[in-house]
């Protein structure tokens, strides 16, 4: 199916991964040539790919192939009555059942896409998964599916929050996820400083105003590991880019730079766009266009490298 208006076309297939798992998908083939690499984009948390249409087909534009899906729990796998699983519901996740999948999605990519370079990007809780992906010490991805990773890059991602909540919280929820992981709990959504961005979000019926004891808390307990020790087990030879915006509300971009500066990275690299908040891809002014212009920079340069040594 087409997608609507100017937009390049996208490919949208329902396919079952994992267990046999139902996901919904989109593919952004390139509308500029053939595709210098492959975007494999992972959505953050109490969100789902339709909502970033945008920004992937401008990347389409650009030359660069884009995959995404819908995660567990979130957007059309869960609120599509024709096709979801039937232990579908939202928030219903675990870090432990995402990075699985991840893997499997990368080396489904790999294999549907051979030769083309491909790139992780994450957003958010997503840009946590992201890092985390190369650094678990349980349900730890092989190292032939790293070896598919040409790079990694992270947008706004969840490694400490900004507004970290009270210790009493922190235990409220650990309990909750291990008794009720399925209990709501309210979720910070100050997501760009355009209105209209807001306003969609407050509107969008896939989306909800709280996320999950277990899905929460695993996300942030996750991010701390990472900021405490896992950036030790970050693979020297990946390359890396992390996006901030320098007034994130929601992630810290100082405990990202902070994590940023610890690692031990051949190829890493950290920018921030001034006043921009958590969503930089849909910020108000020109920070989309700088965002969208610095993330297809850094995916060629890597991807002629890439070419240039095979």
């Amino acid at each position: 199916m087409a997608a609507a208006g100017s937009s390049p076309p996208y490919i949208e297939a329902w396919l079952n991964g994992p267990q046999d798992h139902p996901f919904y998908t989109r593919t952004y083939p390139s509308t500029s040539g053939p595709p210098k690499a492959l975007l494999l984009f992972i959505h953050g948390y109490n969100d789902h790919i339709t909502r970033h249409e945008d920004t992937h087909a401008e990347f389409a534009r650009r030359g660069v192939m884009l995959f995404a899906y819908d995660m567990r729990g979130f957007g059309r796998t869960t609120f599509d009555e024709e096709h979801r699983s039937p232990d579908e519901a939202f928030g219903k996740t675990s870090r432990a059942m995402e990075s699985a999948d991840l893997e499997w999605w990368v080396r489904y990519v790999a294999k549907k896409h051979e030769g083309l370079p491909i790139f992780l990007m994450g957003y958010s809780s997503g840009g946590g998964l992201a890092l985390a992906f190369p650094t678990r010490t349980s349900s730890r991805p092989s190292p032939e599916t790293l070896a598919l990773i040409s790079g990694m890059m992270v947008i706004g991602p969840l490694l400490s929050l900004t507004h970290p909540p009270s210790r009493f919280l922190r235990t409220a929820a650990r309990v909750l996820a291990t008794i009720a992981p399925n209990f709501p709990v309210p979720a910070n959504q100050p997501f760009s400083r355009d209105p209209k961005v807001a306003q969609q979000l407050r509107e969008d019926p896939m989306r909800r105003p709280h996320g999950t004891a277990l899905g929460l808390h695993d996300m942030v307990s996750e991010g701390e590991e990472l900021v405490r020790s896992g950036w030790r087990r970050w693979p020297s030879d990946m390359p890396l880019v992390i996006f901030y915006g320098a007034a994130d509300d929601i992630n810290s971009p100082q405990e990202g730079e902070a994590f940023f500066n610890k690692l031990v990275c051949k190829d890493k690299k950290f920018i921030t766009y001034e006043d921009a908040r958590h969503e930089v891809m849909h910020e108000a002014g020109d920070v989309p266009e700088r965002f969208i212009s610095d993330s297809v920079r850094w995916i060629e340069e890597r991807a002629m490298k890439q070419s240039a040594v095979a």
